[in-house]
Formats: C-alpha cells, structure tokens, sequence
C-alpha cells in the first residue's frame, strides 16, 4: 500500500492533480484491498500503521504524505521505472 501511495502521488504530481504531497483520492477500504489484492480489515490495519507512523493521512477522499522519505524507505520505492518527466520540463 505504501507503493501504492508513493506510486499515485509521483504520477499525480507530474501532471499537476497533487501539491505537496497531497491528492484526492477517494477510494474506500474495500476498494483499495480490492485492487492490492488483500482484505479490507488487512487495509484498515495498514492504514492505522502508516497514520499512528505519521506517514499519512487519508481523510475524507485526500491523501496527504506527511513524511515522503520515510514511506518510499518503507515502500521500498525507486521512481525510477516510472520515466516520468515533468509538465514543466
């Protein structure tokens, strides 16, 4: 899930739907366990961790990554198979 979030919010910023950190994302916990192929009580747990951590905040449709090198560390997230550039590039 931590992927999942470092993954959306990099893509979201590149084309200009995410700022500091921050983006809509108004999915429910079914949906999210649906699409990373685990329970809804598994993502409830996972988002409590990632919150009680101070990782994030996912609160009325928005996510906010309050600490971006602690969640790619935890994520083990490297950018760069995304190739992505830039609006402003």
């Amino acid at each position: 899930m931590a992927h999942l979030f470092c993954e959306l919010m990099l893509r979201l910023e590149t084309v200009g739907l995410a700022v500091d950190h921050s983006c809509q994302l108004p999915l429910t916990q079914y949906e999210l366990g649906d699409a990373l192929g685990i329970t809804s009580v598994h993502v409830n747990r996972i988002l409590r961790e990632l919150r009680e951590s101070g990782l994030i905040t996912l609160s009325g449709g928005r996510l906010t990554i309050h600490d971006w090198d602690a969640l790619a560390k935890a994520a083990e997230f490297d950018p760069s198979y995304l190739h992505l550039r830039r609006l402003d590039e």
